[in-house]
């Protein structure tokens, strides 16, 4: 029998583990937007508990991913051009702030972490696959690590964070569209061109290649938004199966 000290900590445990689980296959493009997330579906799928579930559901609901709608319970958040847009104008906005502070205020230990995630990134492949394979995740980690990087000795938690979850919301664009022109594209050398200005402390220089980043994928996903058939399906539920494996279930 658990102590009476260790079951709250398990009950934490828990539910951030179930949080974890359902922001990655969101973001992921596993779960579809406008797929249903029943609580005793999702429970069974990852081997936890209906309370746990339910409370990393309103931890997603509050960030944006999970829509709560009354007496129906919850879907995926739906995707739409208006919303990518904005995305995009408030990762410009805030990233502008947060990078310039960094390289004000950055330190050598800070240049290090840029440098040490650049590094890892460059070492993985570019091109994502229209199957989500186990190296599209990490790359996507990888390239979150480096963008967050940039920002990270800005001075402030909270702009960090937000600038992290406007990533990932954004970043779930990039997954649900298969983007395949990327020939007009040398990835790896805007990130090199980005990671050199921001070590060479030039402000205007990076604030300017980071936003020409930004809104060049985004140029590139607005056309297939256009196209429902560019989507995954947006099915009614999901079903109890292994975790991992994304799969839609008929009412």
């Amino acid at each position: 029998m658990p102590s009476t000290e260790q079951q709250p900590l398990r009950a934490a445990s828990l539910v951030t583990l179930a949080y974890q689980q359902l922001r990655r296959e969101i973001v992921h493009g596993r779960l579809a937007p406008g797929v249903k997330l029943r609580v005793e579906a999702l429970g069974e799928r990852y081997g936890i508990g209906a309370s746990p579930i339910r409370e990393a559901l309103n931890r997603l609901t509050s960030e944006g991913l999970v829509q709560q709608q009354d007496q129906r319970g919850f879907q995926v958040s739906p995707v739409s051009m208006d919303e990518l847009l904005e995305l995009t104008s408030a990762r410009r906005w805030i990233n502008e702030i947060a990078l310039r502070e960094s390289i004000r205020n950055g330190d050598e230990v800070w240049e290090e972490s840029v440098l040490l995630a650049f590094h890892r990134l460059s070492r993985m492949r570019t091109v994502k696959g229209a199957n989500l394979m186990q190296e599209d995740i990490l790359w996507d980690q990888l390239h979150q690590q480096f963008h967050a990087s940039l920002v990270s000795a800005c001075g402030s938690r909270h702009i960090v964070e937000f600038a992290n979850r406007l990533f990932e919301q954004a970043d779930r664009y990039r997954n649900l569209v298969v983007v395949e022109s990327t020939q007009a594209r040398n990835i790896p050398e805007e990130h090199r061109m980005l990671m050199e200005a921001v070590i060479g402390r030039r402000a205007d220089e990076a604030v300017e290649l980071l936003n020409d980043h930004i809104q060049s994928t985004t140029d590139l996903i607005l056309p297939r938004l256009r196209g429902p058939a560019n989507l995954p399906a947006a099915a009614s539920s999901i079903s109890a199966h292994p975790r991992g494996a994304y799969c839609a279930e008929s009412p």
